[in-house]
């Protein structure tokens, strides 16, 4: 079947999704999808059979497995992947190459080069690929573009802050060779993505970046639990970036992003040290307006609009090149970092 018959055939037919990792955010992903009715959900799989058997309650027509390999023996349409990082790139490109469109957890790679060869793979074999970046699936984050496109005159300026009061509960987090980096890695690929996506993605010109772990300046083989960037935009507009684990913040979270503009200003913020809930704000001198308010469940939004575009028989996505430049932007903070390091040592 050549590739346009293959589109056709999925337009007449319930696509055929198999979840490969199925911790908590697998299974909410997974709890998502299945809610919108979109697809069949046929294989389950994950190392841990307690992870299984809880996924099989929700989902008790499904094949099990313990890993993609098991998955892929179904000939899927499309494999959702939510397994620890170091095995992202991998497990997106053996699941492209067999046929299958791609919905995998940030971080797509631990490098730039990681991402760039999963985005080639998906030019080449003409598959969907997105990534889970979920912020900007809020309602807050979605009435920025507008704003920042018609209403904010040149915007010259974003703060972004993620700061979260905890860390993370599974050990490779804390492994740079299995994670590829820290809190940056983290958190940091949802700022940088929250702050370049309502701008169109520009050009970043130029980096200065520092890294801390548990309060000293970070070295190239330690997992940063705090990181701070200014990036230097194409036109002279300039992004503060600053994220965190286990920040004595005093509430849960601290998440904004704030876009400065001639003609005025808008922000997203967190709502009470809230993970989940946030209010968008456009701003005129001393006034502000209020855009929009919770309660809003976009936690599986991403998820869902993946599971819509495969049933309507999308493609590759060009879009899914803005990965590899945001996945540069993070390669070259932690470069600056380094360099800053070297020239001021501890």
């Amino acid at each position: 079947m050549t590739l346009p018959e293959t589109a056709r055939a999925l337009t007449t037919r319930r696509p055929r999704l198999a979840f490969v990792g199925l911790g908590w955010i697998g299974r909410h992903r997974m709890e998502a999808i299945r809610a919108a009715d979109l697809v069949d959900i046929v294989a389950l799989a994950d190392p841990d059979p307690a992870a299984v058997e809880t996924a099989l309650a929700l989902s008790p027509e499904a094949r099990s497995g313990s890993g993609l390999a098991d998955v892929l023996d179904l000939q899927p349409d499309g494999v959702v992947i939510a397994t620890p990082s170091a095995r992202h790139a991998a497990e997106t490109i053996a699941a492209l190459e067999a046929g299958c469109a791609v919905f995998c957890q940030k971080p797509l790679g631990r490098s730039a080069g990681e991402v760039r060869q999963a985005v080639e793979t998906a030019r080449r074999v003409d598959r969907l690929l997105a990534v889970d970046l979920s912020y900007r699936e809020t309602a807050a984050l979605r009435a920025i573009p507008p704003l920042a496109a018609r209403e904010l005159g040149r915007v010259f300026a974003v703060d972004a802050t993620f700061h979260n009061a905890y860390g993370p509960d599974k050990p490779w987090f804390y492994d740079r060779a299995l994670s590829g980096g820290g809190c940056l890695m983290d958190l940091g690929v949802h700022l940088l993505d929250m702050a370049l996506r309502p701008l169109g993605y520009p050009e970043v010109t130029g980096v200065e970046a520092h890294l801390f772990a548990q309060g000293r300046p970070a070295t190239s083989a330690d997992v940063e639990d705090y990181a701070v960037a200014t990036l230097r935009l194409a036109g002279g507009g300039v992004i503060r970036l600053a994220c965190s684990w286990k920040l004595q913040a005093g509430c849960d979270a601290v998440i904004s992003c704030d876009f400065h503009g001639t003609e005025g200003g808008a922000s997203m913020r967190n709502l009470e040290g809230s993970f989940y809930d946030f209010e968008a704000y456009r701003h005129h001198g001393n006034r502000t307006e209020q855009l929009t308010a919770g309660p809003d469940d976009w936690g599986g939004r991403a998820a869902v609009n993946f599971a819509r575009r495969l049933a309507d028989g999308q493609r590759f996505d060009p879009a899914a090149e803005e990965l590899v430049g945001l996945h540069d932007c993070i390669d070259r903070i932690y470069a600056a970092a380094d360099l800053a390091a070297c020239r001021d040592p501890a």
